[in-house]
C-alpha cells in the first residue's frame, strides 16, 4: 500500500508506505507533521468516506428470501475503484483535519495506491445492526469461504426500514471485510499533549459553558455558530487528544492485552515515567512516584510525566494487535537516557504485533533503533554484546520491518514532467542491518558540531 499526498503544507509531492516502525525524520516546518495528520485522518475518516454500492435486486431478494448470501470476490475485484472514490472524499475534507481555511487545500490531494496483494478480506467476520428497538440485519463471514451470509432479523410485514438503509448497512459491512485488514485503527499522540494533560479539566468546564449559551441561545444561528466551535478550533488530532484525556477515568476501567499478556512493556513504561498513573474511585488523576507515598496532580507533575499520559493510558488500557500507534514527537521532554528507553519499547511494540508510526527530531531514538537493527544479525560478538549490555530478545528490531523518511528538498518528477524538479517531499532513507538507519539531518549537525569542538580542542594557539 503505497500512500501519495500533494501540495500539503511544505510538501509538494510525496510518497511513502508503512512498516511495522515507520520513522519521519527532518527539520522544522519541512511537513512531517502534514505527512502525519494526514494519514491519520484518513486511517479515521475511512470509515465514513465511501460505502460499498449494494445491487437493489440483492436487496429485494433479502427481503424475499430472509437470507441472502454474496460472494465477496466480486465485490474485491473492483476494491480500488472504491478506494479511489474514498481518497477523493477524503480529500475535499482535509480543511476540517486540520481545521484550516478551505483556500489552504484547494490544490491537495491524498491518494492510496494498492498492489494486486494489498487486499485480504477478512476470513471472519460478525455484525448485528439495529437501533435502540428494532434489530435489522445479522451479517457473517466464516472461515476461509468467499460467501458473505446476510440475514433479516426484522419483521418486515411490521416494520418497514428503508431500503437505503440496508443497503448502507450492508455496504459498510463489505467495506470492513474487504478493507479491515489492510487500514490498522489508528491511536495518536500529537505534539500538543502535554497542555491536554494540563487542561483537561478547563477544557471539561468550557465544554459545558459552551453547551449552556448553546441551550440559552435565542437564534437557530447562534446554536449552530456556538456548536461549531467545539469542533473547529482544533486539527482533528489534537480535538482526538482531547477528547480521550476527558475520558481517562472510563478508560482506566478496562485492560488492553499488553497489560494481560506483556507486562514487561508497562514495567519499561513505569521506569520511563518513574511512576505510575492513577485514577481513584473520585475519579481523580494523580501520579505517583515510585517509591513515595505521596500522588500529586497533573500541574505538580514533570512535564515528561505530562507528555507520556495518553501513551500509558493507551498501552495499559486500549492498545489491541495491529493497532497504529502514532507519536508526533516522543522524545518531547525527556532526558537522553529516557529517549532511547522510549526507542526499547517501540521495538518491544512492533514485535508482539502493534504498529507504531512516528516523527522524531532526536538522534538518540534514531540511534538506540540503528543499535537493535544492527543487533539483529548472527554473530557470537554481537551477542556478547546485547548480552553485556542488557539487550533483550524481545527488543531486536528486523531491518525489514523499519521504514524511514526525511522531510527535505529533492530532485523529483512532478506528475507529467520530463524533468526532475527541486521541492520538499519525503526521501526514503537506507535501513541496512549493519550499518542501522542512513539518518542524514542528523548526521550533517552532529558533523559540523564535532568538527568545531575538534578545532577547539586540538586546533593551533593564537600567536
Amino acid at each position: 500500500m503505497k500512500i501519495a499526498i500533494k501540495n500539503l503544507g511544505d510538501i509538494k509531492q510525496a510518497e511513502f508506505t508503512l512498516g511495522d516502525l515507520t520513522i519521519i525524520c527532518g527539520a522544522n516546518n519541512t511537513g512531517k507533521t502534514y505527512a502525519t495528520y494526514a494519514l491519520y485522518g484518513f486511517l479515521t475518516f475511512w470509515h465514513e468516506a465511501f460505502s460499498i454500492p449494494v445491487p437493489e435486486g440483492d436487496v429485494q431478494r433479502l427481503l424475499n428470501e430472509g437470507s441472502i448470501e454474496l460472494d465477496i470476490q466480486s465485490y474485491t475485484s473492483n476494491a480500488p475503484a472504491f478506494l479511489q472514490k474514498g481518497c477523493r472524499a477524503f480529500t475535499e475534507n482535509l480543511s476540517k483535519v486540520f481545521a484550516s481555511p478551505e483556500r489552504n487545500f484547494l490544490d491537495s490531494d491524498f491518494s492510496v495506491d494498492l498492489d494486486a496483494t494489498d487486499i485480504q478480506p477478512k476470513a471472519t467476520f460478525e455484525l448485528k445492526m439495529g437501533t435502540a428497538t428494532t434489530n435489522i440485519l445479522s451479517i457473517s463471514k466464516k472461515g476461509a469461504s468467499p460467501l458473505v451470509t446476510i440475514a433479516l432479523l426484522f419483521d418486515k410485514d411490521k416494520v418497514k426500514i428503508p431500503n437505503e438503509m440496508i443497503k448502507e448497512i450492508i455496504g459498510v459491512a463489505l467495506k470492513n471485510i474487504i478493507f479491515g485488514n489492510l487500514f490498522p485503527e489508528p491511536f495518536i499522540a500529537s505534539a500538543e499533549r502535554t497542555g491536554s494533560a494540563i487542561f483537561r479539566k478547563e477544557l471539561d468546564l468550557q465544554r459545558n459553558r459552551l453547551l449552556e449559551e448553546i441551550g440559552s441561545a435565542k437564534t437557530e444561528l447562534d446554536k449552530t455558530k456556538l456548536f461549531l466551535k467545539i469542533h473547529t478550533d482544533y486539527a482533528l488530532p489534537v480535538k482526538e487528544n482531547i477528547a480521550f484525556i476527558r475520558q481517562l477515568e472510563k478508560i482506566a476501567k478496562t485492560d488492553s492485552f499488553i497489560a494481560t499478556e506483556h507486562a514487561e512493556i508497562l514495567n519499561d513504561f513505569t521506569g520511563i515515567i518513574g511512576g505510575n498513573y492513577l485514577v481513584t474511585k473520585n475519579d481523580e488523576l494523580y501520579y505517583t512516584p515510585r517509591g513515595k507515598l505521596i500522588k500529586l496532580t497533573m500541574n505538580a507533575s514533570s512535564s515528561s510525566v505530562r507528555s507520556l499520559l495518553d501513551i500509558g493510558f493507551y498501552l495499559r488500557h486500549i492498545a489491541t494487535p495491529n493497532n497504529l500507534l502514532m507519536i508526533d514527537e516522543p522524545e518531547l521532554n525527556l532526558h537522553p537516557e529516557n529517549q532511547r528507553r522510549v526507542a526499547r519499547m517501540i521495538a518491544r511494540l512492533v514485535n508482539i504485533g502493534v504498529k507504531v508510526f512516528m516523527t522524531t527530531h532526536s538522534d538518540y531514538i534514531i540511534k538506540e533503533l540503528n543499535t537493535l537493527i544492527m543487533l539483529n544479525q548472527d554473530n557470537d560478538r554481537l551477542k556478547k554484546i546485547a548480552k553485556r549490555e542488557h539487550y533483550q530478545d524481545s527488543e531486536i528490531l528486523d531491518p525489514d520491518k523499519v521504514r524511514v523518511y526525511i522531510a527535505e528538498k529533492a530532485l523529483i518528477k512532478l506528475d507529467g514532467a520530463q524533468r526532475k524538479t527541486q521541492c520538499q517531499t519525503l526521501v526514503p532513507a537506507n535501513v541496512d542491518q549493519h550499518r542501522g538507519i542512513e539518518a542524514r539531518s542528523f548526521d550533517k549537525t552532529i558533523e559540523e558540531m564535532n568538527r568545531i569542538q575538534d578545532e577547539i580542542i586540538w586546533g593551533e594557539t593564537d600567536s
